[in-house]
């Protein structure tokens, strides 16, 4: 299953997520590239809009390939094959820096609107697909913070063996695809995919001012 962009994808996964309109519902959505989905899904459901914002910790030697994520709480999700011979006062240095990356981008993004109370809804975290599921973890740590009665994840296309690790953190696990055999990134389930930028996410959380 390939996806034309995150816009089809987003109308796609809010028709999948029609029992939540009008149900006291929080998107959650993961900057950046989830941010165009969440917004697709918020304005279906009629509800309340927000972000949470996890930040892959990289390999000391390998930047690009994540072996933690964090978010603005600070708890760490780890590949624990991967950080068991990494210095643990590193990786909390390393995550206390994400934290306050998190923190930024959400100034960035939402200036000084206050984070929107979750308490007695239901949860909905949106992004525009899942690998390893790490950021997505930390996501769900982040968002169960907020004592929301429901957590449900909603993303086009998740890894079946990541599928099975996230089901059990949640109530709700909704994939359009779960693939056996991924392909490596989440990109090649899409026949667009460009990166979204910062204006670009700040002009959609405007727009649902």
């Amino acid at each position: 299953m390939v996806f034309k962009n995150r816009t089809e994808a987003g109308k796609l996964l809010a028709k999948a997520l029609e029992k939540y309109k009008d149900k006291n519902v929080i998107v959650y959505a993961l900057p950046r590239g989830g941010v165009v989905l969440g917004a697709k899904v918020a304005k279906r459901l009629k509800a309340t809009f927000d972000l949470v914002i996890p930040r892959k910790i990289g390999h000391p030697s390998e930047p690009e390939f994540a072996i933690a994520a964090t978010a603005e709480n600070g708890q760490i999700i780890e590949n624990k094959e991967e950080t068991r011979n990494i210095s643990r006062s590193w990786l909390e240095e390393e995550a206390k820096k994400e934290q306050e990356e998190a923190k930024r981008r959400r100034w960035l993004y939402l200036q000084n609107k206050e984070p929107v109370r979750a308490e007695d809804k239901t949860a909905i975290i949106v992004d525009d697909g899942v690998a390893t599921g790490l950021t997505m973890r930390a996501a769900i740590l982040e968002v169960k913070q907020k004592k929301p009665k429901k957590v449900v994840v909603a993303v086009p296309v998740i890894p079946k063996e990541t599928a099975q690790i996230i089901k059990p953190e949640v109530d709700e696990l909704i994939s359009l695809y779960t693939p056996e055999e991924f392909a490596g990134a989440v990109g090649a389930y899409y026949e667009s995919f460009p990166q979204i930028t910062d204006d670009e996410v700040i002009k959609i959380m405007q727009s649902l001012k």
